[in-house]
């Protein structure tokens, strides 16, 4: 009989203990599972996976994907954090015990026993830690993730979400935030640091509280040695390193690029470029520092690319992103600008491949009239008879209009868009005018121009993506494209560049209201583009003295010295004008009605209708032609005669609208209206 009842008892146990276990294991997997998946901000990677920029999350908070990260941290974090981590089913029982003994016999919680697990349930439900209903709660989603989730899974929840002060979230945002380096490596001291901030983050932040911080770290070390993790001789020279006293700022390399490709693509946390961090970060440094003896509201731009493979390798859209007088939010590497003279290379490439010229011909420098536009010389001096090299080289732009009226507008027009260019036209109807720089273009494309000018004609579209290589398309044959580039090779390089490093082309809008250069070796091509982001003339601003240095010296931070040039193509003709064959020793234009030059005086500066600041000692004047003495007038009246300079400074110009005139000694003048604020 009392084995019976024997055996009955423990049957009731086992049945009782088999619905206790299930009714706990139905409790266990009716948990309400909070989102598993944690937001990230998006991240903005160079062409070697280095960082670019990072993004915050909607709520302003800095939360990475974590990537690598050091095993010696994450064995410091399993040994000081859950030592059996790997071993318990989400609540360490053992620990658990001695949180309660201890709390019993003190009156309170001494200790908390939570588990990783325990802590990432206390993350994503952003609950308390100090009640028992907080950590009974707890512990039923540590057990629910436990068998949902790795132990893996479990741990990068954890190195995503573990706070480490302010609005620093996860591993790896912590690391850039006080470290500015990336989790994969940290040494003892740093494992320690990260350690211990996530038990009391606000409390240890090292930018306010750097003592606690290095107190909190040195306990981390000191129990890794009784556990073994770490030697002595490893924790005493890691208490010697230096606590953070700062945070650093977050990678913030091609601003204006990055935001561009967010905008593109807002769903994708991960963006691969072309862009090369190191080479990124020089050049902005470049730029920030070329402006320094520039106007305020002056800005540069800079783009360089790889012409083989058409990769943009740095994008710089500003010289600082920042809201200030200079506009540094907006991206001056893809506005619509006036090109100035930097289109002529294309035309006088087109020229040579109809046969019109070539680059020992003789073209005819002199007043010249086409229709009602009678286009003029910057400097308003006229050569006469020069070669097209000599033209192409001083940029002469009587002779690039004859040729553009022989080749015409709209022919010029479609080999800008073949190269992948987005001209924009005023009225959508091109004139002579786009020669010299008439038509609305970005920096991005004129250097993805000359990319195929460099390519020997064969234009590809520039990217800043990574992938397949673009499709091509020929604007120039190989012949021309060279020729161009032996012309531009031989331009007088900046003072201290060395010679025929670069074929380039320099140019400068009407106006001065935006300077160039433009320039390649043989495997790259950069562009530079100076001026202010509202359009309004830069006074004295030409791309020769201005934007030429910094495109050579992009290419001195882009490398030691420039990869020298492709030869001849074979079917290259190189010979003098007398050898040339008699069509091509002398341009004539069907078109073109020479004219005298009346030498009457002209306002080159300021330009007329220009908008301009008042300044010390006055409002400088610059003139050409006419027969000096020169009398200078304002709003009628005379101000200064006698001047033998083309140039003078006028002193008593009131605020506003004023009216600038010019005589000569032959009585004839000329006059320009300005504003002064």
């Amino acid at each position: 009989m009392r084995a019976h009842r024997w055996i009955f008892a423990l049957a009731l146990s086992l049945t009782l203990a088999a619905g206790a276990r299930d009714g706990f294991d139905a409790w266990v997997d009716r948990t309400p599972m909070p989102p598993l998946l944690s937001a990230t901000g998006a991240e903005v990677l160079d062409r070697h996976g280095d960082t670019l920029r990072v993004y915050t999350v909607a709520d302003g908070r800095w939360r990475l994907v974590p990537g690598a990260v050091d095993p010696g941290f994450l064995d410091m974090l399993v040994a000081y954090e859950d030592r059996r981590f790997y071993g318990h089913s989400g609540v360490d029982l053992r620990a658990m015990a001695r949180a309660v003994m201890q709390a019993i016999g003190h009156g309170g919680i001494v200790s908390g026993g939570s588990t990783l697990t325990m802590q990432v349930a206390r993350l994503m439900e952003d609950g308390s830690t100090g009640q028992w209903a907080g950590k009974l709660r707890q512990i039923r989603l540590a057990l629910a993730l436990e068998r949902r989730l790795t132990k893996r899974q479990i741990l990068e929840l954890y190195l995503t979400r573990a706070p480490y002060g302010g609005n620093i979230e996860g591993i790896r945002a912590a690391t850039l935030a006080w470290f500015g380096k990336e989790p994969a490596r940290l040494t003892p001291a740093q494992s320690a640091l990260l350690v211990a901030l996530p038990q009391s983050p606000e409390n240890r932040r090292p930018d306010r509280h750097r003592g606690a911080a290095g107190t909190a770290r040195d306990r981390v070390l000191r129990r890794m040695v009784r556990q073994g993790v770490l030697d002595d001789d490893t924790a005493q020279a890691a208490k010697l390193d230096p606590v953070p006293h700062t945070r650093r700022p977050f990678p913030a390399l091609a601003p204006h690029l990055a935001d561009r490709v967010i905008a593109e693509d807002p769903a994708a946390l991960r963006h691969e470029l072309t862009i090369d961090a190191a080479l990124q970060s020089r050049l902005e440094a470049l730029a920030t520092r070329a402006v320094r003896t520039l106007p305020g509201a002056v800005s540069v731009a800079i783009v360089l690319a790889d012409h083989r493979s058409g990769d943009i390798l740095a994008s710089v859209g500003s010289a600082g992103f920042q809201q200030d007088a200079r506009q540094g939010f907006v991206d001056m590497t893809d506005a619509l600008r006036s090109p100035g003279s930097t289109l002529k290379p294309l035309i006088y490439g087109m020229a040579f491949d109809r046969g019109l010229a070539h680059p020992q011909t003789l073209i005819n420098d002199a007043p010249a009239r086409f229709g009602a536009y009678a286009p003029q010389n910057f400097d308003g001096h006229f050569r006469g008879e020069v070669t097209v090299t000599d033209a192409l080289r001083q940029s002469l732009n009587i002779p690039v209009v004859r040729l553009m009226d022989e080749i015409g507008p709209a022919h010029l027009m479609d080999a800008m868009r073949r190269a992948g260019l987005r001209p924009d036209l005023p009225g959508d109807h091109a004139g002579l005018a786009v020669a010299l720089g008439g038509v609305g273009v970005t920096l991005t494309d004129m250097v993805q121009f000359y990319a195929a000018l460099a390519r020997g004609g064969d234009a590809i579209p520039l990217r800043w993506r990574l992938g397949e290589p673009p499709a091509s398309a020929r604007i120039l044959s190989p012949a021309a494209a060279w020729q161009v580039g032996d012309i531009l090779a031989g331009l007088a390089p900046p003072p201290g560049a060395p010679r025929r490093a670069l074929a380039y082309k320099t140019g400068t809008s009407y106006g001065h209201r935006d300077a160039w250069a433009l320039g390649w070796d043989g495997s790259h091509v950069a562009g530079v583009w100076i001026g202010r982001p509202d359009g309004t003339p830069v006074p004295g601003a030409f791309g020769g003295d201005l934007a030429a240095p910094i495109l050579f010296e992009a290419f001195q931070r882009l490398k030691s010295r420039p990869d020298p040039m492709p030869p001849p193509p074979p079917d290259t003709l190189i010979v003098s004008t007398a050898e040339l064959p008699q069509p091509l020793q002398r341009f004539t234009g069907r078109n073109t009605v020479f004219v005298p030059d009346t030498g009457a005086p002209e306002v080159i500066f300021p330009p007329d209708g220009a908008r301009m600041a008042a300044a010390d000692p006055g409002l400088t004047v610059k003139v050409r032609g006419g027969k000096p003495p020169y009398t200078f007038m304002a709003n009628g009246e005379p101000l200064i005669t006698g001047v033998q300079a083309h140039q003078v400074n006028l002193a008593k110009i009131g605020i506003g609208f004023s009216q600038i005139a010019v005589i000569d000694a032959l009585g004839r003048s000329a006059r320009v209206t300005v504003r002064l604020d």
